[in-house]
């Protein structure tokens, strides 16, 4: 984002409670499951996807009104090509080193993360260049990559004509994104195409039910950097009462029959999915703004400058953290019960203390470029 606009910290340490929190999951240890989805039925990435899209509808909104439409696409443009390079960046270092040490190592579970590009190397180079492979753990990169690249026309959109009618269409792809939308868009690709990639390895994200919350958040960031969201009316006291139930209950829920909320179920664990964002999940989530929106505001939250460093270096600790998973499935593996506890208080504490050198770096790195 544009270092030259005032930054807003309460939002940088949010983003780095979240990008803690997918740190904390992903690292292949003992604590990776009790911290997974603590709030709920909700899990950091819906937060980080929105708030990114918040700042960027901030970023680009005051861009464009300041310095006309023109230079907003330009500056977003510049932005996703940042976010592609940082993707490349770490698919080459995935399927080089981190791949040489996983076989090295005989770490299963890192070969069978990449287990379509070891089977099929040019066809999962080439493709994952493209962003059509996206093995686990790399497949929300691209789905920011999509979302910054369309983004200048929805906000352009937005802010001409409104945003019932984006809305309308953003709604209407993740209702039929609850029924495998990009599953049957992508076989009549292959069916075009001959595309040897199984759709299983395009990536997790129903890229048009993470859509909507993208849109969400762009709209968000829109009314703020136009003024509208500090002149809003607060929250009634039936919407905040009704937002504390329910993210109570989600909370109790998930802590009592852990993150599977139907366990005997499997239809109806659906409305939770993750990756398709269904509308239970959704409820909880929205739950969850409507609390921070109202009693966590930059006025009553504490300075939190270890959060506040991270999320201030969001792109950078992002990649950092998706280097040490993968290091650390290729070199010491995902078999935590076979280790000793203190090797893993270790790794997780030294995790974090590298996710914030590296924030630090990055922001000294980004001061300097700035001043030249």
């Amino acid at each position: 984002m544009n270092t030259s606009l005032q930054r807003r910290w309460e939002l940088d340490a949010l983003r780095g409670v979240m990008l803690i929190m997918m740190f904390s999951t992903h690292l292949p240890t003992r604590f990776s499951l009790g911290l997974g989805q603590t709030l709920g039925f909700v899990s950091a990435a819906e937060g980080f996807v929105m708030l990114s899209a918040f700042m960027a509808g901030m970023v680009y909104t005051k861009k464009s009104l300041q310095h006309g439409a023109s230079a907003m696409r330009t500056a977003f443009l510049k932005r996703t090509l940042k976010v592609y390079a940082c993707h490349v960046a770490c698919l080459l270092l995935l399927f080089t080193v981190i791949a040489m040490l996983g076989i090295k190592f005989d770490q299963p579970g890192l070969k069978n993360l990449i287990g379509f590009y070891l089977d099929n190397p040019v066809t999962g180079l080439l493709t994952s260049v493209l962003l059509i492979y996206n093995p686990p753990l790399l497949d929300i990169l691209p789905l920011y990559v999509m979302f910054l690249l369309i983004s200048p026309w929805i906000l352009a959109h937005g802010m001409r004509h409104g945003w019932r009618g984006i809305f309308a269409v953003s709604g209407a792809l993740w209702l039929a994104a609850q029924f495998e939308l990009s599953a049957y868009l992508y076989a009549m690709l292959v069916a075009v195409t001959g595309l040897t990639v199984p759709f299983r390895e395009t990536g997790s994200f129903e890229t048009f039910a993470w859509l909507l919350l993208w849109v969400f958040g762009l709209w968000l960031g829109s009314l703020d950097a136009r003024g509208v969201l500090q002149r809003r009316p607060p929250f009634s006291n039936r919407i905040i009462g009704g937002a504390l139930v329910l993210a109570l209950l989600f909370f109790i829920w998930r802590h009592a029959v852990g993150q599977v909320p139907f366990p005997q179920h499997q239809t109806l664990n659906l409305l939770f999915d993750k990756w398709h964002l269904g509308p239970l999940r959704m409820l909880n989530f929205f739950a969850l703004l409507v609390i921070v929106m109202h009693f966590f505001s930059g006025r009553c939250m504490p300075r939190l400058r270890f959060f506040e460093v991270i999320g201030a270096a969001s792109l950078p600790v992002f990649c950092m953290h998706l280097i040490m998973v993968l290091l650390t499935l290729a070199i010491i593996g995902d078999v935590w019960d076979e280790r000793d506890d203190w090797m893993d208080e270790l790794l997780l504490a030294g995790g974090l203390l590298l996710l914030y050198l590296s924030a630090r770096a990055a922001i000294r790195l980004t001061r300097k470029v700035d001043q030249r």
